[in-house]
């Protein structure tokens, strides 16, 4: 007994707390919002419900999982979510970003987490309603960072009216710059990257009424919206590659 229950520990928690399962694409996947490549039928789910700021939203109001596959050249994620008003209240991309209606892709390519509040460590990429993609660079600038993150979304017609929305992440290393672009890496099986995924939800008002992640995080002086800065709260993905067998 005394061999088993650590060996239990070493297997599970890690696994449980950080890891995201995703599957590898053979067919390209064309980011329309459709969702109709095979790798989004057998992927596995995540689901979008840990409260980050403001009040824990009704399934009626607010409603999210998604799912991972990549290829040598990107990381690709298909939202589904049900939103009850969708809202984008600043036409400028640069101005209020977080408290319109949008995704928020957080990245660390090489999984070593920390500071990235001035410097792209890592990546927060807030990715608007208008397919603009937003976070702060060097010196807590706010920059379009739109060539990292193509995006498209489609809503059902019928309910709970559905959305669809498809990201391909190019991954960029720690060494990128605006001023001084650096190629994004090509991906491998057993690559580590940092990840999590969340959605500002907001119903009309002045400041986002919702925020809900993919990770559980601990909150420090009663704050849990860490992850634009502390890339230590992202989980993990190590990059699959499976056989399927029909």
């Amino acid at each position: 007994m005394k061999n088993f229950t650590p060996f239990w520990v070493f297997i599970f928690l890690p696994m449980y707390a950080n890891a995201l399962d995703n599957e590898y694409t053979v067919t390209p996947i064309i980011i329309d919002g459709v969702a109709a490549e095979p790798v989004w039928q057998t992927a596995p789910w995540h689901s979008l419900n840990h409260h980050i700021v403001g009040a824990v939203p009704t399934k009626d109001d607010f409603w999210g999982r998604f799912k991972l596959a990549w290829n040598e050249d990107a990381l690709f994620l298909m939202a589904e979510i049900v939103d009850d008003v969708i809202y984008d209240r600043h036409p400028d991309p640069l101005v209020n970003y977080w408290d319109d209606d949008c995704l928020e892709i957080f990245v660390d390519e090489d999984a070593s987490g920390g500071d990235h509040l001035a410097n792209f460590n890592a990546f927060a990429y807030h990715v608007a309603l208008d397919g603009n993609v937003v976070d702060l660079g060097e010196e807590a600038r706010v920059v379009l960072l739109n060539d990292h993150v193509e995006s498209a979304w489609r809503r059902s017609s019928y309910p709970p009216y559905h959305i669809i929305w498809e990201a391909k992440i190019r991954i960029f290393p720690d060494t990128y710059s605006v001023d001084a672009p650096v190629e994004p890496v090509k991906l491998s099986v057993g690559k580590e990257l940092g990840f999590m995924l969340a959605y500002c939800d907001n119903d009309g008002s002045a400041t986002r009424e919702h925020f809900m992640g993919s990770h559980p995080i601990i909150a420090i002086n009663g704050d849990k919206n860490l992850g634009y800065k502390d890339a230590s709260v992202f989980g993990k993905v190590t990059l699959t590659k499976r056989i399927v067998r029909f």
